[in-house]
Order: C-alpha cells, then sequence, then structure tokens
C-alpha cells in the first residue's frame, strides 16, 4: 500500500514491455482546453486524425493517399516536440494531466519506484531525441510516426490506429518500459527506501510519504 498525502495522486505504471499513455479519437482533442491550447500541437493531433475518412471502408480503397497525407501534419508534430519546453507541456499533460497527478509510480518485480512529477519531466524532456519514423522495408511509409528515442533507441511512439473498425482513427502514445525506466534509473538517483517495497528518488522525497 503507498502511503501518500491526502490529495496526492499517482500515475502507476506495471506490465512488461509497454506502457500505453493514452489511446484518444478526435473528440478527446477538440473537447479537452489543455491540448486545444498546446502549442499548436493539439491541432495538429486533431490535424493527423483527420487526415483519414470518416469510412474505414474508404481508408482500406486507397491507403496509401491517406498514409501520404499523415506525413504532413506528423511531420509537424515531430517539429514542435523538438523544442524541449513544448517536449515538456505534451508530456505532463500525458502523463500527469496537466500537473494533476503528483507521481508517476512504476511497479517491478512486486516492487514501486516513486518519482515525482518535475523530475520525470524534466528528464524526459531534455534527453529525449524527437524524430519521424523512417520506411525501412517495402511498402512502409516514412513519418508515419512521432518517435521519442534515448541514446538511439525508440522508447515513445506516438501514431494513429487504423487497424480495425474498433480503433480506427486514434491516436496512440505508447512507451516501452524497459527503455523509459533505463532513463530514469539513470538520471534520477534513489534517495530513499521508505519499506522493501517502496523506493523514491530524486525530489519526491520531500513529499512523499509525509503528512
Amino acid at each position: 500500500m503507498l502511503l501518500t498525502n491526502p490529495g496526492d495522486s499517482h500515475s502507476v505504471k506495471s506490465g512488461n514491455k509497454k506502457w500505453q499513455i493514452f489511446l484518444y479519437g478526435l473528440t478527446r482533442f477538440e473537447s479537452d482546453e489543455s491540448f486545444v491550447v498546446m502549442n499548436g500541437m493539439g491541432a495538429l493531433l486533431v490535424d493527423c486524425i483527420n487526415a483519414f475518412p470518416n469510412s474505414f471502408e474508404d481508408y482500406e480503397k486507397d491507403k496509401t493517399k491517406y498514409k501520404e497525407k499523415l506525413r504532413v501534419p506528423m511531420r509537424a508534430l515531430a517539429g514542435k516536440m523538438q523544442m524541449p519546453v513544448r517536449l515538456k507541456a505534451f508530456l505532463n499533460k500525458s502523463i500527469f494531466n496537466g500537473g494533476e497527478v503528483n507521481y508517476l509510480t512504476i511497479k517491478q518485480d512486486g516492487v514501486f519506484h516513486i518519482f515525482d512529477s518535475s523530475d520525470v519531466l524534466e528528464v524526459m524532456s531534455k534527453f529525449f531525441k524527437v524524430v519521424n519514423s523512417k520506411a525501412i522495408a517495402k511498402g512502409q511509409f516514412p513519418e508515419q510516426k512521432v518517435l521519442l528515442r534515448y541514446n538511439g533507441l525508440n522508447v515513445g511512439e506516438i501514431e494513429m490506429r487504423n487497424d480495425s473498425l474498433v480503433h480506427y482513427r486514434e491516436i496512440r502514445f505508447n512507451m516501452l518500459k524497459p527503455r523509459a525506466m533505463k532513463l530514469l534509473f539513470e538520471k534520477i538517483p534513489q534517495t530513499k527506501k521508505f519499506s522493501d517495497k517502496v523506493f523514491v528518488y530524486g525530489i519526491a522525497d520531500k513529499r512523499f510519504g509525509r503528512w
């Protein structure tokens, strides 16, 4: 059980391979004020979705056409996120709901690793390199994703989901858990062992578990 101050909240991530940060459709990006006013990034996310027709059947008739259209807003989105202050704003909204969540808490092998949101945002916005995906095999299209990379490896992916009627015209933001943890553990030192099951990192020790 995590002991926190009243009102504190945690974004708890577990799993073995991936964290799904969000999976949103058009309505979310158009109605959420934080995305709407986010330095043009919200509008570009909308443009990514609107690069595809309303009908999944129409998309299947000419996938090449719509994947080519997607390249323009995806390229612009990566360009926006290459500025660290904009990347930080996007990550803050995506992971911590614009500051409403205080901690990123990672559960690994029965242990909870507690990171303060400000440490996470500072490290990720500083060390992530933002690029677009490339076509590396026949039949693939470049600039279909925005990639967040650390030490040359993909950690985060922002991509369209158009693979089925269930998930059509949605944007998914995933992170690879082992690589995200490697970045955080390398850049944010452990500052407290609250118990055998709860380790605290960086400035999280200033508030976590205190009343």
